[in-house]
């Protein structure tokens, strides 16, 4: 029977999101905003695994020495990131992610290098980890992994979680992650035994108009806002809005469609600027719309 290394199809582990909490049974590290990751290494090579299992190894050449950082076959769970100023910068890391290049990616990797933060072990000469207590994987990880200029391991702080948070917060930072002392590993399944806490923000919006689904009822919320006389749109957002106020804004603009306001948003229907609902996102994007922005109701006020 193959072993973990040798198969390379882990899955890796989920998270729930939950609010800030402390608890002694919880260590806390930071939630890095970069690209999940599977690392198989071993003294001679590396293989970097996305967690839809497609090798992007060649897209990151900088990585292939982390080989050098190990005495046995690790599998490692991390993330991979691009630092500006020294705090992670999706932005940066997804430009480095979608060349193909071979000549552009080599000059990418000296001007913009990406590291690899290892934050857990599942596998280690051998031995198959992930039924082994996470504080002990913790240790096996420190002691059999060797930090370099591209190879990093997370730090992690015990109980204080809401502390943690509200400096993740300060700093603009993606968030927290609590993970249980005593929890195993469970690949690919999601569980109590890790938990994000991310730092959103809230946002009170106009509802510029909608995007029907096939059967014409609402679908995607165009959401913008007013500056100098003009209404610029923000982006769009699906996921929290629910049915009656699905509803509710199809009756609305029954008797208030509007003038086309963006272009480059198609099959939308355009309704006038008087309905106002709040949006919790995180960072904005280089285009100024919004990161994972999830509905929150409309403001009846």
């Amino acid at each position: 029977m193959m072993d973990l290394f040798e198969q390379k199809n882990i899955s890796p582990m989920l998270l729930y999101q939950v609010e800030p909490f402390d608890d002694k049974d919880y260590i806390f590290e930071l939630k890095l905003d970069g690209i999940r990751c599977i690392a198989y290494i071993d003294t001679k090579s590396v293989v970097l695994q996305n967690k839809r299992f497609k090798d992007v190894t060649d897209i990151y050449p900088e990585l292939k020495e982390m080989n050098k950082c190990v005495k046995h076959k690790v599998i490692l769970d991390g993330e991979l990131v691009v630092l500006t100023d020294g705090k992670p910068d999706f932005y940066a890391l997804q430009t480095r992610s979608l060349m193909t290049d071979k000549f552009k990616i080599e000059l990418a990797s000296k001007r913009n290098p990406v590291q690899f933060v290892a934050y857990d072990i599942l596998y280690y000469n051998g031995k198959d980890l992930t039924n082994t207590p996470l504080i002990e994987r913790k240790e096996i990880l420190s002691k059999s992994v060797v930090e370099s200029n591209n190879l990093s391991i997370s730090r992690y702080i015990e109980e204080k979680g809401k502390a943690f948070f509200e400096l993740a917060k300060k700093e603009n930072l993606e968030g927290v992650v609590a993970k249980k002392k005593d929890g195993l590993y469970h690949i690919g399944k999601r569980t109590r035994d890790w938990l994000k806490i991310k730092v959103m923000k809230d946002e009170d919006l106009i509802v510029l108009g909608y995007k029907p689904d096939g059967n014409g009822n609402v679908k995607d919320l165009i959401l913008g806002y007013e500056e100098n006389g003009k209404f610029k749109c923000k982006g769009s957002v699906y996921l929290g809005v629910r049915k009656e106020e699905r509803d509710y804004i199809k009756n609305f603009a029954t008797k208030n469609k509007s003038k086309v306001i963006d272009g480059k948003y198609k099959d939308v229907i355009w309704i006038e600027p008087e309905l106002i609902g709040t949006v919790q996102y995180m960072q904005e994007t280089e285009e100024g719309s919004m990161r994972q922005p999830v509905w929150k109701g409309l403001k009846m006020d």
